[in-house]
């Protein structure tokens, strides 16, 4: 009788793992979404910043609302877009979405 109870204590199958071995999973699970999720989005996002910072006046960029124009003048956090004739509108730097054009240097005009 105390072998039945003994070995009912035990877990009976005995199959229990070590404290490192039940965190494995998730530490696969998070190198996992490291390399899926996260990485990738820093990528993104270091991209981003990089056009943003190098933008320049005559620039033909996109909104992220869609909105095509040519950046006529950047401040610190600001750019001023001309959309249209005569028509300009201020948007922060990071509402620009992309460049589809951008300026063309002296050196390439002909």
């Amino acid at each position: 009788m105390f072998n039945i109870a003994y070995a009912m204590g035990q877990g009976g199958s005995g199959a229990q793992g070590g404290g490192f071995a039940a965190f494995v999973p998730i530490i696969l699970m998070f190198v996992i979404f490291y390399f899926l999720l996260i990485r990738p989005q820093q990528k993104k996002t270091k991209a981003h910043q990089e056009m943003i910072n190098n933008l320049k006046k005559g620039d033909r960029v996109i909104t992220s609302g869609g909105i095509h124009g040519t950046v006529t003048s950047l401040d610190e956090n600001a750019a001023t877009v001309e959309i249209a004739e005569k028509v300009r509108v201020k948007v922060t730097r990071g509402s620009i979405a992309g460049v589809s054009q951008p300026a063309q240097d002296d050196s390439q005009k002909k």
